[in-house]
């Protein structure tokens, strides 16, 4: 009787997906992370590799995109809207993603994406990386009508699931919780990388973020302010540019209120700013170097934090304010939840682990180990998951 052979040459059907949001080389978060999530989605996807609709605003209209954007929306002419909607439709995909952000979209409080939503006939997802708490009014209005519209939603929380439910009113059944993607970094020690970066014998503290005021990073730094009576050797670390936005209404207004405390509270020798929007390799390298992230935001309703979730992928002693997003993913031991606007908390906290490094182990393993489950390769396995599901729908 003939040996039977192990037969591997079943593969998973494509999917044609177009993406629209911004994109790279635009400096802007939902840009950073759908060039993260298509190139994961594209190793396991190969036989139909992500599109772009990118949406660009005026002065961008020029950039230079990578071959998979195929098609722009200018983000306040609802016109290229409708051209796009066209071009989607006419366009064999089997599923459209929307990654929704408010500023992103033209119109008032983002409406231009309600109105491109509507001309779509393709089955139709969208991430929500911001939920307003007010279903109601201005921006939640906007959100509630495109959970009307779409047929999939996905969040990076249970608590935004739960908030779709309850106060927009979404059925269940459209929304899957994947959550934010991260690089699978390697545990490692600090050490060798803080060489690198000239930080030998250092404690180093810090976040690598689109610098805006709701950062809240002066708490950041009148908490190294504290620690420093305590170890000289610390050095705090405000890592990225000021966010596009920022910059074109009130230019360096934050950063220069931020180096003028430094420079109040005589740290320039504890406090470094690096003000460029890192590539993927440094910002690696920069996470294999700090020894404590801190994200001291001041909106407790922010619902997602690629920031956040890069440190506890490469398992970081992760210090936050209650913001949802935090909340739900340092939960049980696998970071520290701080007040908001209290420096003297997040001092404390680095003193105390710092001191104990049994402790600070515990959290490194507990927030490494849950971070294997927001690796790229994950997310983007559950992403084809739903794809596949709402290819049905055509």
């Amino acid at each position: 009787m003939r040996d039977k052979i192990l037969n591997l040459t079943k593969k998973r059907k494509a999917v044609r997906v177009i993406y629209v949001s911004t994109y790279i080389p635009q400096k802007c978060g939902i840009a950073t992370f759908t060039k993260d999530v298509t190139t994961a989605i594209n190793m396991l996807n190969p036989y139909a590799l992500a599109e772009i609709v990118a949406i660009v605003k005026e002065g961008e209209e020029n950039l230079e995109f990578p071959r998979e954007v195929k098609y722009k929306i200018q983000r306040n002419n609802l016109e290229s809207y409708k051209q796009a909607a066209n071009y989607i439709n006419n366009s064999g995909c089997d599923v459209v993603l929307i990654e929704h952000e408010f500023g992103i979209f033209g119109g008032n409080f983002g409406a231009f994406a309600v109105d491109f939503a509507k001309m779509i006939k393709k089955p139709l997802i969208m991430t929500c990386h911001t939920i307003p708490k007010e279903a109601e009014t201005g921006y939640g209005k906007v959100l509630k009508e495109l959970g009307k519209i779409v047929c999939g939603i996905t969040v990076m929380t249970k608590d935004s699931q739960k908030k779709l439910i309850k106060s927009y009113s979404v059925d269940k059944k459209k929304i899957a919780f994947i959550p934010h993607g991260t690089p699978d970094i390697p545990l490692s020690s600090t050490e060798n990388y803080k060489k690198q970066k000239g930080l030998t014998g250092k404690i180093v503290l810090g976040s690598i973020n689109l610098i805006s005021e709701n950062k809240g990073l002066e708490y950041t730094i009148e908490a190294v302010a504290k620690i420093i009576k305590v170890y000289p050797e610390i050095m705090g670390v405000i890592i990225g540019q000021t966010h596009p936005g920022v910059i074109e209404s009130e230019g360096e207004k934050y950063r220069n209120f931020l180096k003028e405390k430094v420079k109040e509270l005589g740290m320039e020798n504890n406090i470094k700013f690096i003000d460029k929007y890192l590539s993927l390799d440094d910002l690696i390298l920069w996470l294999k170097t700090l020894d404590f992230y801190v994200t001291p935001y001041l909106d407790p309703e922010q619902s997602s934090s690629g920031a956040l979730a890069y440190a506890i992928g490469a398992g970081k002693i992760c210090i936050s304010t209650p913001y949802k997003y935090a909340k739900e993913n340092l939960a049980k031991g696998k970071g520290v939840i701080v007040p908001f606007r209290d420096s003297e908390a997040i001092a404390t906290s680095v003193l105390k682990i710092w001191k104990d490094k049994e402790k600070m182990k515990k959290i490194q393993k507990k927030a490494y180990e849950y971070g294997r489950f927001m690796t790229w390769t994950n997310v983007a396995l559950q992403h084809l998951d739903m794809f596949e599901l709402m290819a049905k729908k055509k």
